[in-house]
């Protein structure tokens, strides 16, 4: 059994107070594994992003707790919840947030300068992530020279610069045209992926389904099943 990345115990979040409380999540029981590429899917509304928030330590659940890589995330300080996030987690969003007056270089620079890493070594680092991602002839262009493969790409360069060993794809695919979408997971699996990481992506595109090794499936809050890989084609 591959190590857990990710546990979430009895995860609950709620909105408002009395008769107009909403629940979003209630209860969720989760583990997410190194060297696995794990999905979460399911309908609008269905608790997915809320989820993913407290799973990443953005949004504070009401009940139950969440273990990073054994640290019990929502135990910490705010200080130290945004030095967890910033040093383990990279977040790839789905319309990218790339800076439209930085360079794609400077860009992906982004969360080794908040590391107080020196410039100049931030942006050598920057141009061997985007050399990772076969961008390296792009380090100087703005991201509005960039297509949108690209700019996904870019945005997972900056994901990896801090060699973040939990990465969570929010929509990587939802702008992407179906074979772009295709190519970006198929390089995350092949290329970013590794025993000693492990990938969580929410997704409603069921195009990109057979690269998961786990989907699970949420509805009404709550997590109403896990395929395994292999099971769900």
């Amino acid at each position: 059994m591959s190590e857990i990345a990710i546990q979430a115990e009895g995860l609950t979040k709620w909105f408002g107070e009395g008769e107009a409380r909403t629940v979003a999540v209630r209860g969720v029981k989760l583990e997410v594994y190194f060297g696995e590429m794990t999905y979460i899917i399911g309908p609008s509304g269905s608790g997915k992003t809320t989820l993913l928030s407290m799973i990443s330590g953005i949004l504070r659940p009401n009940e139950g707790k969440v273990l990073l890589k054994n640290v019990d995330l929502w135990s910490l300080s705010e200080n130290r919840i945004a030095d967890l996030r910033l040093n383990t987690v990279g977040f790839v969003f789905q319309d990218y947030h790339l800076f439209p007056r930085l360079t794609t270089a400077e860009n992906v620079a982004i969360p080794l300068i908040l590391r107080r890493k020196p410039w100049d070594a931030s942006l050598v680092e920057a141009r061997r992530c985007l050399d990772l991602v076969g961008l390296g002839n792009r380090a100087d262009l703005k991201p509005n020279k960039l297509s949108g493969g690209e700019q996904q790409r870019v945005a997972i360069a900056r994901a990896i610069a801090s060699a973040p060993e939990i990465m969570i794809f929010d929509e990587p695919t939802a702008s992407l045209d179906g074979d772009t979408g295709r190519k970006i997971i198929e390089f995350v699996r092949k290329d970013i992926l590794n025993d000693k990481r492990c990938i969580l992506i929410v997704t409603h595109d069921d195009r990109i389904f057979e690269y998961a090794d786990r989907i699970v499936k949420m509805a009404d809050g709550q997590i109403v099943g896990v395929e395994k890989a292999g099971t769900h084609a």
